[in-house]
C-alpha cells in the first residue's frame, strides 16, 4: 500500500517537473535563440506534451487503496453542490481568458500573417485583475481544487492524487508569479498585496 502511494507521488512529481521545466522562460529562450522558427508552435506543442504526460501519469498510477469515505444519502447529493459551483467557477474563469492564445492557435495566426513578436516568446501576457481574479490570483487553480476535493466517494489513490495536484498548483503558481513580477513589475506586486494567491483570504474591492 505504501509502495503504491509512493509510486503515485513519483509519477505526478515527474509530470510536474517536466511541465514546469517546459513552461520556464529559460527553455523558451533556448528555443528562441536556437530554433526561432519553432517558437510560434511551442505553445500548442507544450499543451500536447502536457496532456500526454498527464494521461500517462494517471493511467499508470496504481489505483489500489482503501475507501476513506463513502457518503450516504442525502450527503452524497449535498456535497455535489460545491462541486457544481466550482465547475461554474471554471466557466466564469474562461470568460476572462483568451482561449485561442492559451491553446496556441493565436500564435500560429500571428506567425503566418507576419505579425509574430518573438520578444513575447510563446504568448502575449495580459494582467488580469477583474472578475474571478479579484478573489484569487489563480482562480482556475482554486476552482479546480474545489472540483476535485468535493466528491461523495474518496479512496486512498484519489486523495493522494488530489494532494499531488494541489501541491503542483501551489508550486507552479510561485514560478508563474516570478515571471509576472518580471513582466508587470510594481503593478503586479501591488496586486499580490490585495489578493490572495489561491484561496480567497484577501479580495480586491
Amino acid at each position: 500500500m505504501l509502495t503504491d502511494t509512493l509510486y503515485v507521488i513519483l509519477l505526478f512529481s515527474l509530470f510536474g517537473i517536466v511541465h514546469s521545466i517546459l513552461a520556464s522562460e529559460k527553455v523558451k529562450m533556448i528555443i528562441k535563440n536556437g530554433m526561432p522558427s519553432f517558437l510560434p508552435f511551442y505553445r500548442i506543442a507544450y499543451n500536447g506534451i502536457s496532456l500526454i504526460t498527464f494521461y500517462l501519469a494517471y493511467t499508470y498510477a496504481p489505483k489500489s487503496g482503501e475507501v476513506i469515505y463513502d457518503l450516504p444519502y442525502p450527503w452524497d447529493l449535498i456535497i455535489l453542490v460545491p462541486q457544481i459551483l466550482s465547475f461554474i467557477g471554471l466557466i466564469w474563469c474562461i470568460k476572462y481568458i483568451d482561449g485561442r492564445e492559451f491553446l496556441g492557435l493565436s500564435q500560429l495566426k500571428r506567425y503566418y500573417s507576419g505579425n509574430y513578436d518573438f520578444e513575447e516568446l510563446d504568448e502575449k501576457s495580459v494582467l488580469r485583475i477583474e472578475g474571478p481574479y479579484r478573489f484569487s490570483r489563480h482562480p482556475i487553480y482554486l476552482f479546480s481544487i474545489m472540483f476535485l476535493v468535493f466528491r461523495p466517494v474518496m479512496n486512498q489513490f484519489y486523495l493522494v492524487f488530489v494532494i499531488c495536484l494541489t501541491a503542483y498548483f501551489y508550486i507552479g503558481s510561485v514560478f508563474e508569479e516570478k515571471k509576472l513580477l518580471k513582466r508587470f513589475g510594481a503593478e503586479y506586486a501591488e496586486y499580490q498585496k490585495s489578493v490572495s494567491r489561491i484561496f480567497p483570504l484577501r479580495v480586491r474591492v
